[in-house]
């Protein structure tokens, strides 16, 4: 008695459940805020008993009556579409191979809702179309029609030939001639609600997207299928996009499975997702999902395949398999089969947007993951440019690239076999000096890190195909920047602006042996002593000064003629990196050597220099004499180094877009020196607010220990000692060595002033340990002579 009342049990589809919970808070709003109908008060107006309902909304099955009076209920007429039987609902939700599609199922629903009668589900191979055509049309028919299309164009069933199979499967007998039978079938299903699929279109598509000419008679049978007069639904699945204006169909592009898809689906399988150690680190399965998931680009393929080797070559062991495999994405032969097959087919049917794939390789897709859409012009060099839009239109048809906002991407393994590609042709070099040229060209100005990260592209470009000598001059481009005393600033400098210095040697220190030219060689070297001194590598930094002076005197000195505008380069070379050297050598606390250098700078080179932006003359000139006056501050009696700074201070602030940031700093703490505190305070509170205008972090935190220090000796020692950790903190984020020992060495002073013995110890420790690290003997005498006053007091 149980087993026929099973078999007429039926379920909402998510559609139905949908429109039926869309009217029930329809009413509640109406009624009034808050109104929210019981199970009791929904009985009374079904005339059902509660239970029955709830099993109704709950979609735990109930007979087809049953459900059109709730319906009916609430003025709404159960259509067909809106139930399936229960154990297609059941089956679906047992098969835990099918996961991650509810909002796929839910759209499809929705485009059926609007009366669409023919969808094609669009995506490029194995991201789960089939599967998931199967599926809907399993839950919402129990059983469809295909219309199967062969794997090889040549292989593909005369349409006539078919139509006469599924009439004879539906229990008609096919005519004499097409249209006979077409019109059968029409009125089949005009008669009957039937679920067709088509799967695997793209074979029978031409480069346009139409039909070839060999099988133009499947227009006539997509006329008919959507027809708005038939009950039927038909999935198409396709890697292409069907562009038959003849022809009314919906698109619905298919993503790609989420993470936590694959991650369900793995589980299901029995592997599981523990932490695996490595290198003393953990390395979570989750982790080794999410990385195989962002590589494969959720390919729901992929994913089956994946799993499968896990368990028959690593016991399951999802990061051993990630770990082995991580720098072969096509490990697996059906996978690169997968995407060989689809780059051969558009080399055969459009060889111009084949070309564009394969050049779009040489981007990274990793600081800068998209490209816009003039990124990918480009690399059409070879094509007009009114056809250029069209052929990228041709790559998104196929859903061979990623897009969304005019910007442009491959997935990793799309990439893997695009640059494979582009390697071994002719346009190897060519594509990545367009992209190298498109990159440079695309930034105008370097103000934030996102401008940096952008312009630093077209160096990696360079580097990928040994162009050091470009590579180089990447480095060396000048740009508009955030900066009232520079007008334009080289990517180098602007990189240890915004705090990348490690970047910048790494990426300067691997190409300068390879570069040619002296000239560039010496302003590279010039640029890389800069983050090394700031990192606390003196010595490398001098040693790179110096290279740097030695290699413009062989380039001038090589000159037959010997132009105006390269004695300027000499000089603005050479008066740099004797300021660095001197810089470098008052890090090292060696204050007389720092004065000799100094002295070395001709001022009338300065001022020839002055009038020129690109020898950063003025900023030169302030530079110079701002040394000369913190020298004094530490050297001279008090009255003459007072003296100067005055003197110095007032001829900068005639100039104001000069008079600020580094520079001011010197001078600065050469007021600090001679005792003149308020005026140091005013100036050391002004630098810190441009420093945070400009996001320049270094001359930020050697402000803010300077402002410690003069609230050390005006007294304010909690304010001091607040500064003080706050350029501790700073340093440590901007990885600036020289001034963390600084940082640590004042606040040393300040917990000395207090009495704070062990504090101050600890403090002093630090200094010397970071001093001893930079190679510094002087300032570690220098803390040890204060811990010893200390002592002694």
């Amino acid at each position: 008695m149980n087993a026929p009342k099973r078999s007429r049990a039926r379920v909402l589809t998510p559609e139905g459940l949908q429109k039926l919970r869309e009217r029930l808070r329809s009413h509640e709003a109406e009624a009034n805020a808050g109104f929210k109908y019981s199970l009791e008060r929904l009985g009374a107006l079904t005339g059902l008993d509660p239970e029955t309902v709830k099993n109704v909304l709950d979609c735990k099955g109930s007979d087809k009556r049953t459900i059109a009076r709730c319906f009916e209920s609430f003025g709404l007429t159960l259509e067909e579409s809106d139930h399936i039987p229960i154990a297609q609902a059941s089956a679906a939700i047992a098969d835990p191979n099918f996961v991650g599609r509810d909002e796929a199922i839910a759209d499809l629903n929705t485009l059926v809702s609007r009366n669409a009668r023919v969808i094609v589900i669009q995506a490029r191979g194995g991201v789960g179309k089939t599967t998931l055509a199967r599926k809907y049309l399993q839950q919402a028919f129990g059983s469809f029609l295909e219309f199967p299309i062969a794997k090889e164009t040549k292989d593909i069933a005369s349409i006539e030939g078919l139509i006469e199979e599924k009439l004879r499967q539906l229990g008609e007998e096919p005519g004499r001639e097409f249209l006979v039978s077409l019109d059968r079938l029409k009125r089949k299903l005009q008669a009957e609600r039937i679920g067709i699929l088509i799967d695997n279109l793209e074979p029978a598509l031409d480069s346009a997207g139409k039909f070839i000419e060999a099988h133009r008679r499947y227009v006539e049978l997509l006329r008919v299928l959507s027809d708005p007069s038939v009950q039927s639904l038909t999935l198409i699945t396709s890697r292409e996009r069907l562009r038959e204006a003849d022809v009314t169909v919906q698109h619905y592009p298919l993503r790609s499975l989420a993470v936590q898809a694959w991650e369900q689906f793995f589980q299901s399988r029995g592997i599981p997702l523990t932490p695996l150690a490595d290198a003393g680190r953990e390395v979570g399965g989750e982790d080794a999902v999410a990385a195989l998931h962002n590589a494969y680009g959720g390919n729901a393929k992929a994913m089956d395949i994946i799993s499968g080797s896990a368990l028959e070559d690593f016991s399951g062991a999802i990061e051993a398999y990630w770990q082995a495999n991580q720098d072969d994405l096509f490990i697996e032969r059906d996978l690169e089969d997968l995407v060989t097959k689809q780059f051969d087919r558009l080399q055969q049917l459009d060889p111009d947007a084949y070309k564009l794939l394969c050049r779009m390789g040489c981007y990274r897709y990793q600081d800068v993951p998209t490209v816009p859409i003039e990124g990918l012009f480009c690399l059409l060099w070879d094509v007009p440019e009114n056809r250029h839009r069209r052929v990228i239109k041709s790559l998104q048809d196929r859903s061979l690239v990623d897009f969304e906002g005019g910007e442009f991407w491959l997935h990793p393994v799309i990439r893997a076999e695009a640059i494979g590609r582009l390697e071994t042709s002719k346009d190897w070099k060519s594509s990545n000096c367009r992209a190298a040229i498109f990159w440079t060209d695309s930034v105008k100005a370097i103000t934030n890190m996102a401008d940096a990260t952008k312009a630093l592209e077209a160096y990696y470009h360079y580097l990928t195909i040994q162009d050091y000598e470009s590579a180089g001059l990447v480095i060396l481009k000048r740009r508009e920047c955030r900066s009232a005393s520079y007008k334009k600033l080289e990517l180098g400098r602007s990189l240890h602006r915004l705090g990348l210095n490690q970047q910048g040697i790494s990426l300067t220190s691997g190409i300068i042996v390879n570069v040619q030219s002296k000239k560039y060689q010496s302003e590279l070297y010039n640029i890389l002593a800069i983050p090394n001194r700031i990192l606390g590598n003196i010595h490398a930094s001098i040693k790179y000064y110096q290279t740097a002076i030695d290699l413009s005197t062989e380039y001038y000195q090589s000159l037959p003629c010997k132009e105006n505008f390269d004695l300027l380069n000499l000089k603005s070379i050479n008066i740099g990196a004797l300021q660095g050297i001197v810089l470098c050598q008052l890090e090292l606390w060696d204050l007389e050597a720092a004065l000799a250098n100094l002295k070395k700078i001709n001022i009338n080179d300065v001022k020839s220099l002055e009038k020129h932006v690109e020898t950063y003359g003025a900023v030169y000139k302030y530079t110079v004499e701002c040394l000369f006056a913190l020298l004094y501050s530490y050297l001279e009696g008090r009255e003459i180094a007072t003296e100067f700074i005055i003197e110095v201070d007032s001829r900068m602030k005639a100039d104001q877009e000069i008079g600020t940031g580094f520079r001011v700093i010197l001078l600065t703490i050469a007021y600090m020196n001679v005792g003149l505190l308020d005026i140091a305070l005013k100036k050391c509170l002004q630098i810190i607010k441009h420093c945070e205008r400009f996001s320049y972090l270094g001359t930020q935190t050697i402000a803010i220990n300077c402002l410690a220090e003069i609230y050390r000796k005006q007294g304010k020692f909690e304010l001091a000692i607040d500064n003080h950790l706050n350029a501790i903190d700073l340093s440590k984020r901007y990885g600036a060595l020289r001034d963390l020992a600084q940082a640590h060495y004042q606040l040393g002073l300040t917990y000395q002033s207090i009495r704070e013995v062990e504090k101050s110890n600890e403090s002093f420790q630090e200094a010397i340990r970071l001093f001893t690290e930079m190679e510094a003997p002087k300032q570690v005498e220098r803390v040890r002579q204060s811990m010893q006053n200390e002592n002694g007091a």
